[in-house]
């Protein structure tokens, strides 16, 4: 009898551990600078597998996260950033946004996260995408991860809700002053400012802005 409890309860440890492991993965990851240069030497954690990796000279990373887990990194000399890794996330591309000062630029060449010569040639020539609207893939997940609220459906962006059976309920775009009926073609990067207008503030566009107005200015 005793041996068949033990059996029993070396049974159910072996069940309880396998569904743990099954609840654990291994996310691939990398981390960029100016969406061009490896960033090496950077701690990665995991908030609920409360693991930690550092990045390698091509800016790769491993780390174990669990199911619906965070993972975060704070390093110095750039923003902090945090994903979330869903049910179908395997890897992770990211870039991290310098924060250019004197004291700054020391801390990154001389923790050896980037070359000296390309965060000089990065700073004098590709500022630009040090951007950090370039961490979305898409101007709709830029417009929904930066104005809560607003929801988009079959790419259409809904500010006001859908609140009607019959007309149309898609806010109007307005690209550099210029009203288009569709925002497909821009890359988040491109964008140098956007707005969402609602209520009175899109009533200088008349019954066109009835539903909000989404303004977005490009570098171009």
């Amino acid at each position: 009898m005793n041996e068949i409890k033990h059996l029993v309860a070396v049974c159910a440890v072996l069940l309880i551990s396998s569904g743990l492991m099954a609840q654990t993965r291994v996310i691939h990851g990398r981390l960029t600078a100016f969406n061009t240069y490896p960033v090496q030497n950077i701690e990665v954690g995991s908030k609920k597998g409360k693991s930690a990796t550092v990045s390698d000279s091509l800016g790769q990373f491993h780390i174990v996260c669990l199911e619906e887990d965070v993972v975060r990194i704070k390093p110095r000399a750039f923003k902090p950033v945090s994903r979330r890794v869903g049910p179908e996330t395997d890897s992770l591309v990211i870039n991290l946004v310098f924060v250019n000062t004197r004291k700054n630029r020391d801390i990154a060449v001389g923790y050896g996260y980037v070359k000296e010569s390309d965060l000089t040639f990065a700073i004098s020539n590709l500022e630009q995408e040090n951007n950090e609207f370039c961490h979305y893939t898409d101007i709709y997940e830029l417009i929904i991860g930066r104005f809560a609220g607003v929801v988009v459906e079959n790419r259409e962006v809904i500010i006001r809700g859908r609140n009607s059976f019959y007309g149309p309920t898609e806010a109007l775009y307005v690209v550099d002053g210029v009203v288009v009926n569709s925002i497909d073609w821009i890359t988040p990067c491109e964008v140098r400012s956007i707005n969402i207008l609602k209520d009175g503030s899109a009533a200088a566009y008349g019954s066109r802005g009835a539903n909000g107005v989404v303004i977005i200015e490009s570098k171009r």
